[in-house]
């Protein structure tokens, strides 16, 4: 991709009228812009749109987010997809766009029209918004930037070298029905041999054995706009769509939080360690569908994670999960024994991070924090324990066997392994600090079959 991007601010106000009132409310975006590449009014890009929605009264949600697609000539349109949340709690969702007319280029481009809608598509309301040049001009223009691309977590590390496993995995639960799913997308670059993309797809129904199914391996190759392509399936920066045997996805993926990094960031930046793993998005949000057999899950809001692996091959043993606490806090737990000469004779190492109101724990570098921590790898239920920073961290994960899958994995250089992964265990986390000479329980959550775990043996 282009080392560059296009970044901007906007802002649009009118009136929305909510259906069932009489008067229509003030309605205001103030929306910041991120396209891949520099913008060019003759191209057709897309990219993150992220900001504020206020309607006094009825909705201000700072932390709405949603896509941007920019077509002023190839499409004749330029169209703003959000979702946000009302003061009720409800997930909305705001699609408009603006039809760009040559014979009238100014008004077109400066007036918004947006349709509102709820969960199940019943839409609430309609507005009408527009730019001011007058006021807002000066503004607009001075916040055009073309900065230098980040370092994206999400895009792929590999660059053509001989024994590297790379892998990007999403996993969800319905908030409606409590099904999990796992997406799982593998580059395995071999020791001998060509690249192969390949991957599988998993849906757990509560009440039901999981649905399993592989797809690949193809080619690897990498598009300009997708992170991860593997013939059907594709990977971009905000849609995951795919087939798997009988399993079927498209999936919208927006919002996500700042990255957490379970390992420390120099292992991922510098590749250090034998493997390394990131969670570019550990609060995101998925909407769409997932088919499986017979049976169509529709999600709406359904919260979940995109996370990322890259090194020399799997552990010789391994623990995961990622649990959703609600509210923004989520805990992330790697805990492996290496597969190094030396090294696989050494106890399970719990790299861990706890991001709770917006603070991550351990402060410091979680691998020095690791080795106050003490994990036992089994089946069906496994812990991590110890001091975390100047708290005590108990965590206690069941993987119930007719909810869990096992999927054989292969290394580059040809080495088996075994997972264990079920997208509904039950998870119970104690947080305490000290108090006089005992422990006070801070903080205490149970996830009952929604918590996302795996246990990978040799």
């Amino acid at each position: 991709m282009s080392g560059r991007r296009t970044t901007f601010s906007e802002v649009m106000a009118g009136t929305l009228r909510l259906a069932g009132e009489e008067r229509p409310r003030p309605m205001r975006l103030e929306l910041d812009v991120d396209l891949p590449g520099v913008l060019r009014p003759w191209g057709d890009t897309e990219g993150a749109l992220t900001g504020r929605v206020v309607v006094p009264g009825w909705a201000d949600d700072e932390a709405a987010s949603g896509r941007l697609r920019v077509a002023p000539l190839a499409a004749r349109r330029i169209r703003y997809t959000m979702d946000f949340t009302a003061a009720d709690g409800r997930r909305l969702h705001l699609d408009g766009w603006k039809t760009v007319a040559p014979r009238r280029p100014v008004r077109s481009m400066t007036s918004l029209p947006v349709t509102v809608t709820d969960e199940d598509g019943t839409v609430l309301g309609e507005a009408r918004l527009r730019f001011d040049l007058r006021r807002d001009l000066a503004a607009f223009l001075a916040s055009f930037r073309l900065p230098a691309r980040p370092d994206d977590p999400m895009r792929s590390r590999w660059r053509g070298r001989p024994g590297r496993l790379e892998v990007w995995y999403t996993t969800l639960t319905d908030p409606a029905t409590g099904t999990g799913v796992w997406l799982h997308h593998e580059l395995v670059a071999p020791d001998t041999g060509e690249a192969r993309a390949h991957g599988w797809a998993a849906v757990f129904p509560p009440g039901g054995s999981p649905v399993f199914a592989r797809f690949g391996p193809h080619g690897w190759s990498r598009p300009e706009d997708a992170v991860f392509t593997a013939g059907p399936v594709v990977q971009t920066a905000g849609r995951l769509t795919g087939t798997a045997g009988t399993i079927g996805w498209d999936l919208r993926e927006s919002g996500g939080g700042r990255p957490l990094h379970t390992f420390p960031r120099w292992a991922w930046e510098r590749e250090l360690l034998p493997a390394a793993q990131i969670v570019p998005k550990p609060t995101a949000v998925y909407d769409g569908v997932v088919r499986f057999g017979d049976r169509t899950l529709t999600l709406r809001g359904a919260p979940g994670g995109s996370a990322r692996i890259y090194g020399h091959g799997n552990a010789r043993r391994w623990a995961w999960l990622h649990a959703d606490l609600g509210g923004g806090d989520v805990c992330e737990i790697v805990a492996a024994v290496s597969t190094r000469p030396g090294l696989d004779r050494l106890p399970p190492l719990p790299l861990v991070r706890l991001r709770v109101d917006g603070t991550d724990l351990p402060s410091g570098d979680p691998l020095l924090a690791a080795l106050r921590l003490r994990a036992g790898i089994g089946l069906p239920t496994w812990t991590v324990q110890g001091r975390l920073g100047d708290r005590w961290l108990r965590v206690e994960v069941t993987q119930r066997p007719e909810e869990t899958v096992a999927v054989d994995y292969a290394d580059p250089d040809g080495a088996p392994a075994v997972c264990h992964n079920s997208e509904r265990a039950d998870v119970r986390i104690f947080l305490a600090r000290r108090a006089g000479r005992s422990w006070e329980t801070e903080r205490e959550w149970h996830l009952a079959g929604t918590g996302h775990a795996e246990v990978g043996l040799r």
